[in-house]
């Protein structure tokens, strides 16, 4: 049985989204609109996000399970935490959003072909990040970008979006400091979006749709929180 699916009109995002709870079981739940900034808040606030690729128009989805990471929960192996202590990468916020996105893009990735971080996508992100919405955790190494991701932030919900690593463990380390931040400043999860063998061995976990919209629906309503993205380590 087809998704169901909805048309979005560009422009009309004050008339809201689709109920999420009626999205189709792969989570597809409308399809058309754009990318501007109201779009994307109304968007996250709500629970949905855009997914879509080269030449196809923009789709918006809300799976069910839903996967998060809840801060606390970060699965930091030996391994892991012994890098971190090495002294051998500094981790920063925000000092290269562009760098960034663009390795999330073009990062090789196992079994995918193409990206789904397309131009339009990239100039959305840009505009979120130069309206302090949009942020990304950077490691380097000698001065080099080593591995990095980069996420949205409204009220207390981090809506993570790629990563990569250039280096091993360079996507881990820049997850492990943003839990680190979740932990410090009380956000109330991390979305993941969908189920992976590789977030679930970090602590992430799937949870039903509809806990996930009750608690990013309060969560979110304050989106004047300001988070401290003022520090590095090294």
């Amino acid at each position: 049985m087809p998704a169901r699916s909805w048309l979005v009109e560009a422009s009309s995002v004050s008339l809201g989204f689709p109920d999420p709870e009626q999205a189709g079981p792969n989570g597809l739940l409308a399809v058309g609109g754009d990318l501007a900034p109201e779009t994307l808040i109304e968007a996250y606030s709500n629970g949905i996000f855009p997914w879509f690729g080269e030449h196809e128009p923009v789709l918006w989805w809300s799976p069910d399970p839903r996967m998060v990471l809840f801060p606390h929960e970060f699965h930091c192996s030996r391994r892991l935490a012994r890098r971190l202590r090495q002294g051998r990468y500094a981790i920063t916020h925000d000092r290269a959003f562009a760098e960034v996105i663009h390795a999330c893009a073009t990062h090789p990735r196992p079994g995918q072909q193409g990206t789904w971080i397309v131009p339009s996508m990239i100039r959305a992100y840009m505009r979120l990040h130069e309206l302090g919405l949009a942020h990304l955790v950077e490691v380097w190494e000698k001065g080099h970008l080593v591995g990095g991701l980069y996420e949205v932030l409204l009220g207390r919900v981090f809506f993570a979006e790629s990563m990569f690593s250039r280096v091993r463990d360079g996507s881990k380390m820049a997850l492990a400091e943003l839990c680190c931040q979740g932990i410090s400043d009380a956000w109330a999860l991390i979305d993941c979006q969908f189920y992976t063998k590789h977030l679930a061995s970090l602590g992430a976990r799937e949870i039903p749709r509809s806990w996930f919209l009750s608690i990013v629906r309060v969560a979110t309503k304050k989106n004047r929180v300001k988070t401290r993205f003022l520090t590095s380590r090294k």
